[in-house]
């Protein structure tokens, strides 16, 4: 019979063994000695005990009930690769990190897209917002910038996340997702919510591919340049490939029952055949001036910087051109995380983005380990400083000084970035304000009002209107109003659509 025509991921153990076809590998143990049986274990006779001494057969058991570690409590479920993040244009006069400092300069990056919700098991193709976040590999660290597919966020707090999360994760008694209830109890109840909710339930809730969605900063991120002169920016991600999105459920629940690793299989896929993915990387940017005068918060993560006001300026393009040749140790123990900054970019003072510097490195120290910095996907190309030994600890620093300050050679303060660090003049009394009242509704009804066309408004209705059927009818009223606060009309269809529709049980 003929060999059918493959794809890519197919063949990948094909194209592999091609590697070997002359001169096989010899079968080691994990500490390279070569092993000289690996289908039975050694017993006394053939109905015997195993014995004890059975030393390469103990190692690759204690090895394999160890090989998985916790999976990620957000974006579990995720595909990446690697590439170059290449320089276009001159923006030194908003920043002075190397990164950007001159045209054409190229950068190597990892990417991994992710689901928000599910486990690892996740299917690709269900409606959720999807993770982007790139690892650039620069000649002053790592930094990392971690954002989604959307341009704003459910909550503006981050006090609020875990609650959040929790309510798009399984209900802790039935073990059930997603619970309708909690998801618009919640939502219903924190109206700065509206915005995300109504771009979840567009559109572009269903990206069709990693590689046809556009890509988000989400965060207020700032920017330091020579002279000092701060700015604040949000970083866009524009794809290359013509965007396209699942816009009718029932595809994309025809191709989750199919193929629950579509995503993956599709960006792999790309790669292996040289059809390599690109994105324009653009940054809006405000000064501190425009930020203390803007009518809403610029910090506030639900809350776009309207284009018009702050338009888009081209910084260079990144591009995806090599596969992963192990997922476990490149990407499920890739580890992002916003507090890796380099000189020349800064936080701001988004609440979300202040508590995201804490959350995903302790994240990290908590799945992999408090060395995984020391990892090769996640380490730097230089790293001198006072933290030695701990789980996993393989680069010892070469016997230089654990401590500072020392008079035996010791790494000292870099004086450029010293700096470059601003001075943040700060006032205010230390109370908790809950932002959540400011005007939640003016950038959700220009989004159904300006931006959705007549069809994309009826699809919209009509995925709120299969997640609001299964819920409590106080839920219901609740979400009738608060959409009814975005335009009357949005609103009353959605009442309509649920006196009208029928709610069939998964």
């Amino acid at each position: 019979m003929a060999t059918p025509k493959r794809d890519a991921a197919a063949e990948q153990l094909t194209q592999q063994s091609k590697k070997h076809q002359v001169d096989k590998d010899v079968i080691t143990a994990n500490w390279g000695t070569a092993v000289a049986g690996k289908d039975a274990s050694l017993t006394v006779g053939y109905n015997g005990p195993i014995l004890l001494q059975d030393y390469t057969l103990i190692d690759e058991i204690a090895h394999f009930t160890r090989e998985r570690i916790p999976e990620r409590v957000v974006h579990a479920k995720g595909a990446g690769a690697f590439g170059y993040f290449e320089v276009t244009h001159d923006i030194s006069q908003y920043s002075a990190a190397k990164v950007f400092s001159e045209i054409g300069k190229k950068t190597p990056i990892a990417v991994r897209f992710s689901q928000v919700a599910g486990e690892l098991g996740y299917a690709d193709t269900v409606r959720d917002i999807r993770g982007f976040a790139i690892k650039f590999y620069t000649d002053e660290g790592i930094w990392d910038l971690v954002g989604n597919n959307q341009p704003v966020f459910f909550v503006k707090d981050c006090a609020l996340f875990p609650s959040f999360i929790h309510v798009v994760k399984r209900n802790p008694a039935t073990h059930l997702r997603p619970d309708y209830d909690m998801f618009w109890d919640m939502v219903t109840l924190r109206a700065e919510t509206t915005h995300t909710t109504m771009i979840f339930f567009g559109d572009r809730g269903i990206p069709a591919s990693y590689r046809k969605m556009h890509g988000f900063g989400t965060n207020t991120y700032a920017f330091v340049n020579a002279e000092g002169k701060f700015f604040y920016c949000k970083f866009h991600h524009v794809c290359q490939q013509r965007k396209k999105c699942f816009i009718q459920d029932e595809e994309a629940q025809r191709i989750a029952g199919i193929d629950p690793d579509y995503h993956t299989r599709d960006l792999y896929n790309a790669i292996e055949n040289g059809d390599y993915p690109a994105w324009n990387m653009y940054v809006q940017i405000m000064t501190p001036e425009q930020a203390a005068a803007s009518p809403y918060d610029p910090f506030d993560d639900t809350k776009v910087w309207l284009r018009s006001e702050y338009p888009l300026i081209p910084v260079g393009r990144f591009v995806l051109n090599k596969n992963p040749n192990n997922y476990f140790a490149q990407i499920e123990q890739i580890g992002f995380d916003p507090a890796h900054l380099v000189p020349g970019i800064e936080p701001s003072p988004d609440r979300m983005l202040q508590g995201r510097l804490f959350a995903y490195g302790d994240t990290h120290r908590y799945r992999l380990g408090p060395n995984y910095l020391q990892f090769p996907v996640n380490r730097p190309f230089k790293v001198t400083n006072f933290s030695r030994d701990g789980d996993a600890t393989y680069h010892s620093q070469g016997g230089s000084p654990n401590y500072h300050p020392n008079s035996f050679g010791g790494p000292e303060v870099d004086k450029r970035a010293r700096n470059l660090a601003p001075v943040l003049p700060l006032h205010g009394e230390a109370k908790r304000v809950d932002n959540g009242n400011d005007d939640n509704f003016t950038q959700p009804r220009m989004l159904y009002q300006r931006v959705m066309k007549p069809d994309e408004r009826g699809r919209l209705i009509q995925n709120i209107v299969s997640w609001l059927k299964p819920t409590r009818v106080d839920l219901q009223e609740r979400a009738i109003q608060m959409f009814s606060n975005v335009d009357a009309d949005l609103g009353q269809r959605i009442k309509t659509g649920l006196n009208t529709s029928q709610y069939v049980q998964l």
